[in-house]
């Protein structure tokens, strides 16, 4: 299967859109399911780092690892999970609107499945088909008031 795409316009420059949208301590505030982030090396994420995601799935909570495996502000971000049953894999995109003055975030996830986790994934893209959509809306509102 492949990964659910889905695009978004915002009203701010690409680097401030970039610096927002892949900065893994930040993911709380804009996405919904998310109850906490901790980044392994304690330092500013960049290219392999690793994160520890707590969201809140079906009313428990989840923790998976990532991985940043691309790394090229302001335009492409990539992290793929690397533990658990379920292991998510993002790519953002953001490309300039307007000569840089807007911009255009294209999210495209996907999961796969390890051991007991395969049968999950099918379920698991649906909720997060739903989901997801809601997550952008809330980052288009904070970055286009102010509010990030």
């Amino acid at each position: 299967m492949t990964a659910a795409v889905s695009t978004i316009d915002i009203d701010r420059p690409p680097d401030e859109v970039f610096a927002y949208v892949t900065d893994p301590t930040r993911f709380a505030e804009w996405q919904h399911d998310v109850v906490g982030v901790r980044l392994e090396s304690g330092g500013p994420s960049g290219l392999g780092t690793r994160f520890t995601t707590t969201r809140r799935i079906g009313g428990v909570e989840r923790t998976m690892t990532q991985e940043v495996t691309e790394d090229s502000p302001p335009g492409r971000w990539a992290v793929h999970g690397v533990d658990g049953p379920i292991r998510p894999s993002v790519t953002v995109t953001v490309e300039p609107l307007d000569q840089g003055a807007r911009s255009r975030v294209t999210f495209a996830l996907d999961f796969a499945g390890h051991g007991v986790g395969v049968p999950l994934v099918p379920m698991v893209r649906r909720l997060a088909a739903k989901g997801a959509p809601a997550s952008y809306r809330h980052l288009k509102e904070r970055l286009e008031t102010g509010v990030a």
